[in-house]
């Protein structure tokens, strides 16, 4: 089974095109399968209180400043789709509101993401339900009765789904992993199950989730990890991907398809070394 890739842009960007591009370019030569972004009606998801409250940032002392500043509107996107084909990869984006999924729509995106945050959003979900497309659902800082009505809403709405195990700190610490939980989603849920990574390692975590079966895995990445950002401490440098993706792809082979067989290396080794006797 294929293990498919997902290279976390986000807002790691910092509102900027040349850096999205350039993160573009180290996802796709690196060997993932898509770059996938985060999308927000800032006056939708936050409150005014809330963007009217003081936040030093490089684009002023706001927090609607800086919400504003990480967004990337129409002329951007479009640059991006562009940019993504022309680099073979696909791309996506999390819609953290209504809005922003409606506005997402015109682009005819592979698949879509449902942040962990976002589990409680049921208009949202039932919107994207609606168009019947592959959707990832993290399932970070979420009880399993939560997670129960989400996919019940996919398995009704006849929308194909895959869970990615989750833990939403940032970064996250490796002993809070909890990776068995891959091996329970997959049977209480009887599907996919990969997972949605923000440790600050490279492949501990990642490669212990695929040994359990994980289908999937998505990780945050940046150009330099000391870059301004809430999310650049969890992510992987475009340094080290090439490495991360020949790794990931590397350990199924590695742990193969469970069937025991001869290999053909072994079969010129048996004609010399096994001994038979009857009785």
């Amino acid at each position: 089974m294929s293990l498919y890739l997902i290279a976390e842009i986000g807002i790691n960007h910092n509102g900027k095109i040349d850096i999205a591009k350039k993160l573009i370019d180290a996802a796709s030569d690196s060997g993932f399968d898509a770059v996938k972004f985060q999308k927000r009606d800032i006056n939708t998801v936050y409150t005014k209180e809330y963007l009217d409250s003081f936040r030093e940032s490089p684009w002023g002392k706001t927090q609607r400043d800086q919400k504003k500043g990480l967004e990337f509107g129409q002329k951007e996107y479009e640059e991006i789709n562009e940019y993504c084909k022309s680099k073979g990869v696909s791309w996506s984006a999390s819609a953290w509101d209504l809005n922003s999924k409606n506005f997402l729509r015109q682009f005819n995106l592979p698949f879509n993401k449902i942040a962990s945050p976002l589990l409680g959003h049921k208009l949202l979900i039932k919107k994207i339900i609606e168009e019947k497309k592959k959707t990832f659902i993290s399932t970070g800082m979420s009880t399993l009765s939560e997670i129960d009505e989400v996919v019940n809403l996919f398995v009704v709405g006849k929308c194909p789904f895959e869970l990615m195990h989750c833990n939403s700190s940032y970064p996250m610490k490796e002993e809070e992993a909890n990776i068995n939980c891959i091996s329970m989603l997959k049977k209480r849920y009887n599907c996919k199950v990969g997972y949605s990574g923000h440790e600050s390692t490279l492949l501990k975590v990642t490669l212990s989730a695929i040994c359990l079966g994980a289908t999937s895995v998505e990780r945050h990445i940046t150009l330099d990890r000391a870059m301004y950002g809430s999310d650049q401490a969890a992510s992987i440098e475009s340094g080290s991907l090439r490495n991360f993706v020949y790794s990931a792809r590397k350990i199924q082979d590695i742990l193969g398809d469970g069937q025991k067989k001869i290999t053909d290396s072994e079969k010129i080794i048996r004609k010399k070394l096994r001994i038979t006797s009857d009785g």
